[in-house]
């Protein structure tokens, strides 16, 4: 079977959920696979890929703007592979037109229906377009959480017998990692304790509700000889001025660190320093920072709803992402009870030791190649 795959995503070095699924499913293809041929499309070469089989080959197609409904159409209605892999979101406008291709995509969320107010208006109209078009026209579609799929059954109007659940897995990079813990306190800007964020800095993180719940923790943990800063780690999205503008407005900005992109190898040290990992997110399709915590032993706050739930098992604190009393709460318990962050760090390791990429990899073969 000869399949194309759209790794477009990975071109940016700055890579954030879905160019590291790109990355780290295409990798894990090429450990697995050596008997299937691949053609890997792209916009631009990436600065940086993954150890690739011989079976694949790199084809860069420049085009400045429109490059997936233009450009990339017009290479599959030319060239059309076996199979077509998107794994992120939007299939071409051609592909459909190829009628013996079979094509799969993969959707990470459909946050921008479940929360549209946590998005601009043109975002809302470009997702909506994209997401729900694609998740319509592909021959079969994989969700990366079960809440993702009941998602894209009940507000897409979906067929179930079209979608297949895919969990992430975690890179060996975040296994229990040997960590140089000054370049963490360096990244931290400190040697407090620190409270700790991983993600796109938008509303939809609930970052602003994170930031007045530590105000409130801040308040009560004064007993703890260093009380704990919370550090906010990841790049600026849209709709962010707010976040940085409400710990300010608490008179909480020296305690409440935006410390921007942290680059994939300072990651772990930055997650296995911390005193806790807080992400009581809205929304998540599958909440990829959650195990990545867990991988490296941090105990883990996260929410009790959307896709949360169901990666984070029973090894997480969860609390009602829209009580702002319960997320202090929960943090002040992490801060003061040792054997709780202890036991959550023990039931973490176990419960990302069952995510890995290569698993990921083989069901997704399954899905291509059913």
């Amino acid at each position: 079977m000869h399949t194309g795959i759209d790794i477009s995503r990975i071109a940016t070095t700055a890579r954030t959920g879905t160019e590291q699924y790109t990355c780290e499913v295409l990798a894990a293809i090429a450990r697995l696979d050596t008997t299937n041929t691949y053609t890997l499309y792209c916009q631009r070469l990436p600065t940086t890929l993954p150890p690739l089989g011989a079976n694949m080959r790199m084809r860069c197609i420049p085009l400045p703007r429109l490059w997936t409904h233009v450009r990339l159409s017009v290479e599959v209605l030319r060239h059309a592979p076996d199979v077509l892999f998107i794994p992120a979101h939007v299939l071409p406008l051609g592909a459909p037109l190829v009628r013996r291709m079979r094509t799969v995509v993969t959707i990470h969320d459909l946050g921008y229906l479940r929360y549209p107010e946590a998005h601009t208006t043109a975002q809302r109209l470009y997702l909506r377009l994209s997401t729900v078009w694609s998740a319509r026209a592909a021959s079969h579609l994989i969700a990366v959480s079960e809440a993702t799929r009941n998602d894209l059954v009940r507000l897409a109007k979906v067929s179930p017998a079209r979608v297949t659940v895919v969990h992430h897995g975690v890179a060996d990079r975040f296994r229990q990692p040997v960590v140089d813990l000054g370049r963490a306190r360096k990244i931290a800007g400190g040697n407090e304790p620190y409270f700790l964020y991983v993600g796109t800095v938008q509303p939809r993180k609930n970052l602003e509700r994170v930031i007045e719940a530590f105000a409130d923790a801040s308040a009560q943990l004064t007993d703890q000889g260093r009380t704990p800063v919370l550090v906010i780690a990841g790049k600026r999205g849209w709709l962010s001025e707010r976040i940085a503008q409400r710990a300010a407005a608490l008179g909480i900005a020296d305690r409440v660190r935006f410390v921007g992109y942290v680059a994939d190898e300072d990651l772990p040290a930055l997650y296995r320093a911390s005193l806790a990992f807080v992400f009581p997110s809205l929304y998540e399709g599958f909440g990829m920072p959650v195990l990545e915590a867990m991988a490296c032993g941090a105990p883990v706050l996260t929410s009790n709803s959307s896709s949360l739930p169901e990666v984070a098992g029973d090894a997480a604190l969860l609390v009602d992402p829209h009580d702002t009393g319960a997320i202090a709460a929960g943090m002040v318990r992490l801060a003061r009870d040792e054997a709780l962050r202890e036991e959550l760090q023990q039931h973490g390791y176990r419960r990302a030791a069952q995510f890995t990429w290569d698993r990921c990899a083989e069901e997704t073969l399954r899905v291509l190649y059913g």
